[in-house]
């Protein structure tokens, strides 16, 4: 069993939880990613403040807080400090009595948590505008990692981290057969289940074959028409799968960086997936990257995935793309902020990549970078 591992956002919900102005703290995250963990967590730090914590899969639970009654809630919530809701996209109308809540007891800090954005996304955020702050919890990160043992050990695992991903429940488990097992169950058990569950999809062979496509396409500009003629599926029902799937924090999307120029390609999109065992899960694939021919793959999506940890972590509010021409000049990945345009290209061993002559002349003012396997640590530890 691994030791708790501190989460790098956790000082910011015990800061927002307990400080003014009162809101709703919404934690998303994907299925066994320690949500439960970290919030049970929390609670134990801020001392002998009394915690009522619901379980959304018990019935009377979920009739209450789903009952849009003020009398019903006040009996649940009277004496208690703070409100834990667990899985909360599960119970019905649970943004409106949330609202209710919020609205009649002034005096009560709620914190809810959900493995999809899907309901909550639909049921939290309308009728709590303005009301809540919100955080997303990945698998572990290279800093979180890295303040549990050392810098050095987390660079040496590098292979571990690209075929097995940092799930909570991967780390607890010593050898590969034992974590790829893990994995299955897990891609089986509760990938799919939010998407399906809430979304009403039925088929969930056609959602599993799509993901293996997808996962053989990492890092690649997918066509959503190509990905329907394989599957027997039309354009508009796949995009409206992947969608769900983003909303699920099983994908992540990006766009092709564009100021309008008619020659740079902006309506294609890659495709990440948010933790690299799932996706080797999903094509059952572990072999050692000596044995492999998707090392490129795997590394790309590597680096996109821990740059995106941290930046989220730390709150920093960054543009994600790739960028191409239709001459075929590329980069990997670009961030846009406010301040700062930085072009980066991925190369998997020592190589150094040139920045490519478009890029520095239609953006002057940017910056380009190589990130392989020498310099990588930086890019994933420092915004």
């Amino acid at each position: 069993m691994v030791e708790f591992i501190e989460r790098t956002i956790e000082r910011q919900i015990i800061s927002r939880l307990t400080s003014a102005p009162r809101k709703i703290i919404i934690l998303y995250g994907q299925r066994q990613v320690g949500k439960t963990t970290l919030a049970k967590y929390i609670f134990q730090k801020l001392g002998d403040k009394k915690v009522l914590q619901v379980n959304a899969d018990f019935n009377p639970h979920t009739e209450v807080f789903s009952s849009r009654d003020p009398e019903k809630l006040r009996l649940f919530v009277a004496g208690f400090h703070f409100l834990f809701i667990d899985e909360a996209q599960r119970i019905p109308d649970i943004g409106i009595n949330l609202k209710i809540l919020y609205d009649n007891f002034p005096d009560l800090r709620i914190l809810v948590t959900g493995s999809s954005s899907l309901d909550l996304a639909n049921r939290i955020h309308e009728p709590l505008t303005g009301r809540t702050w919100t955080f997303r919890l990945h698998p572990f990160s290279g800093e979180e990692l890295i303040a549990r043992s050392s810098a050095l050990e987390y660079y040496s695992r590098l292979e571990e981290w690209l075929l097995f991903g940092a799930y909570p429940g991967v780390l607890e488990l010593e050898n590969r057969a034992d974590k790829a097992a893990f994995l299955h169950e897990l891609t089986h058990a509760y990938l799919y289940k939010d998407v399906l569950e809430l979304s009403g999809i039925r088929h969930s062979g056609k959602l599993r074959n799509l993901l293996r496509l997808l996962a053989f396409q990492t890092g690649s500009e997918v066509s959503f028409s190509e990905l329907g003629r394989q599957l027997g599926l039309n354009t508009a029902t796949v995009q409206h799968y992947v969608d769900l799937l983003e909303k699920a924090f099983v994908l992540k999307t990006v766009s092709g960086y564009s100021r309008n120029l008619r020659k740079e390609i902006s309506k294609k999109q890659k495709i990440y997936f948010q933790d690299l065992g799932v996706r080797n899960a999903l094509i059952e694939k572990f072999a050692p990257l000596q044995l492999r021919d998707d090392t490129g793959r795997l590394w790309e999506n590597f680096l996109f995935v821990e740059r995106s940890k941290l930046l989220d972590n730390h709150q920093k509010r960054v543009n994600r793309f790739f960028w191409r021409l239709q001459t075929g000049a590329e980069l990997d990945y670009v961030e846009e902020s406010e301040a700062q345009l930085n072009g980066y290209e991925f190369k998997f061993g020592n190589k150094e990549a040139k920045p490519p002559a478009a890029w520095q002349e239609i953006y002057p003012n940017a910056t380009f970078q190589t990130i392989n396997s020498e310099n990588w640590l930086n890019f994933v530890l420092n915004a």
